[in-house]
C-alpha cells in the first residue's frame, strides 16, 4: 500500500490502518463516535493526503479545464475554488473535483486540482488524452505534498492564530498561498464534513511538524485526530456525495441534484449533450435523503420499496451520531422523490419504514 507523509504517525498513535484506494489510511483511532463529536463541537484533523493534487503550470490550462469541467472555469477569479464534475461523452461521472485558481508566492497565477484518490490515475489519463503534448503543463503533485483538513467550529480561529493571517476573513471556497516557516503553504476554506474549516497543502517533508503543531495548539480545546470512519459519517449527515456511491460512471449528473456544479449556458464541454438529454428524460431516478424508523442503518445497495415494488436503491447509509437516527441517501423513481413520501427499505430481507426528507440532514448552526 502507498503511504502518505503521515502514515507512520497514524500507526504510532493508535490509528487503525486500512487499505483505502491503495493507500494505508486510519479508519479511526479509538472511537468513530468520539471523533465525529469532536468535529461537530470542537475540531478534528484529517490526513487527506491520499487525495490527488494536480498542478497546471501553463496558462493554456484554463481552456483545457473549461472543455472538460461541468462548471464554468474560464474567468474564475484568482483565489476562487470551483467544485465541478468531469464526465465522459456519455455523461457518466468520471470524478468530482475541486479546481483552484491561485496566485503562487512568486506572483504567477496557476490552476490546481484536487481529485479523489481512487480516480487520480483515471483523471490523469483523461487530461493527457485531451492534451497529449501537455501544453497545460500538468504535474502530479500528490507525492510531493501532503493535505491536512482541520474541520470544526474552532478550526478557523485556531488556524487564523497559528498562521498569523486573516483565515476568518477568507470566503468559503477560496484559497491562497502563504509563506509559513520558510515554505509555501496553501490554505483553503474548504472541507468535506459539513462544518467550517480549512484544508492545508504543504510540502510532504513538513507535514508531520505541521500536523503536530495544529494538534498541540488545539489540545486544550479538544482537537483530536480523526479517521476515515468519522469523515464518512460527517459527510453523510451533510449529504455530500461520495464517488463510488452517489457518483459513478453509470450515473449522469442530472440524477445527482448537483445543479450548482453544472453550467450549460454559452459553453461546450465533454458530456454536455448527454447531461441535457438526461435532464429532459422522463423517469430518471433522483438522489434523495431517507430517515429510517428504529436504530438499524441501511447500507449501500439496500432496495427502497413501495407497495411491494423496488422504487430505488440506497447508495450510502449510517446511524447518524449527531441526529441519533439512521439516515441514508438513495436514488429513487421520481414519483416517490417528494419530501414526506413514505417508503420502506429492505435491510437483509426485513422491511423498515422510512421517510423521504430534505437534504442535507444536518446543517451547521
Amino acid at each position: 500500500m502507498q503511504k502518505t507523509a503521515l502514515t507512520d504517525w497514524h500507526a504510532a498513535h493508535g490509528g487503525k490502518m486500512v487499505d483505502f484506494a491503495g493507500w494505508s489510511m486510519p479508519v479511526q483511532y479509538d472511537s468513530i463516535m468520539a471523533e465525529h463529536a469532536a468535529v461537530r463541537n470542537q475540531a478534528g484533523l484529517f490526513d487527506v493526503s491520499h487525495m490527488g493534487r494536480l498542478r497546471f503550470s501553463s496558462p493554456t490550462a484554463e481552456a483545457l479545464l473549461e472543455g472538460l469541467a461541468t462548471r464554468k472555469i474560464a474567468g474564475t477569479p484568482v483565489g476562487k475554488i470551483r467544485y465541478s464534475l468531469m464526465c465522459n461523452e456519455q455523461g457518466g461521472i468520471l470524478d468530482d473535483v475541486l479546481v483552484y485558481r491561485l496566485r503562487e508566492l512568486n506572483g504567477d497565477e496557476k490552476f490546481w486540482m484536487v481529485v479523489n484518490a481512487s480516480n487520480r490515475e483515471k483523471i490523469l489519463a483523461w487530461l493527457q488524452q485531451h492534451d497529449p503534448e501537455n501544453h497545460a503543463g500538468l504535474e502530479d503533485r500528490t507525492y510531493a505534498t501532503a493535505m491536512i483538513a482541520v474541520q470544526g467550529p474552532m478550526a478557523v480561529p485556531l488556524v487564523h492564530e497559528m498562521l498569523g493571517m486573516d483565515v476568518a476573513g477568507m470566503g468559503y471556497y477560496t484559497g491562497q498561498f502563504v509563506e509559513f516557516q520558510g515554505y509555501p503553504l496553501l490554505v483553503s476554506r474548504t472541507g468535506y464534513t459539513g462544518e467550517d474549516g480549512v484544508e492545508l497543502i504543504a510540502p510532504s517533508e513538513h507535514a508531520e511538524v505541521l500536523w503536530d503543531m495544529v494538534l498541540a495548539k488545539g489540545a486544550t480545546a479538544g482537537f483530536r485526530p480523526a479517521g476515515l470512519g468519522a469523515r464518512d459519517t460527517l459527510r453523510l449527515e451533510a449529504a455530500m456525495p461520495l464517488y463510488g456511491h452517489e457518483l459513478s460512471e453509470e450515473l449522469n449528473p442530472a440524477h445527482a441534484d448537483l445543479g450548482f456544479a453544472i453550467n450549460l449556458k454559452d459553453r461546450q464541454f465533454v458530456g454536455r449533450d448527454a447531461i441535457i438529454a438526461a435532464q429532459n428524460a422522463p423517469g430518471i431516478r433522483r438522489r434523495v435523503g431517507l430517515e429510517l424508523e428504529g436504530r438499524r442503518p441501511a447500507r449501500e445497495n439496500c432496495p427502497v420499496m413501495m407497495q411491494g415494488q423496488v422504487v430505488g436503491m440506497v447508495t450510502s447509509g449510517t446511524f447518524a451520531p449527531t441526529l441519533q437516527k439512521p439516515i441514508a441517501m438513495a436514488y429513487v423513481d421520481p414519483e416517490v422523490a417528494e419530501v414526506g413520501q413514505q417508503v420502506e427499505v429492505d435491510i437483509r430481507g426485513k422491511l423498515h419504514p422510512a421517510t423521504v426528507v430534505k437534504l442535507p440532514f444536518y446543517s451547521r448552526p
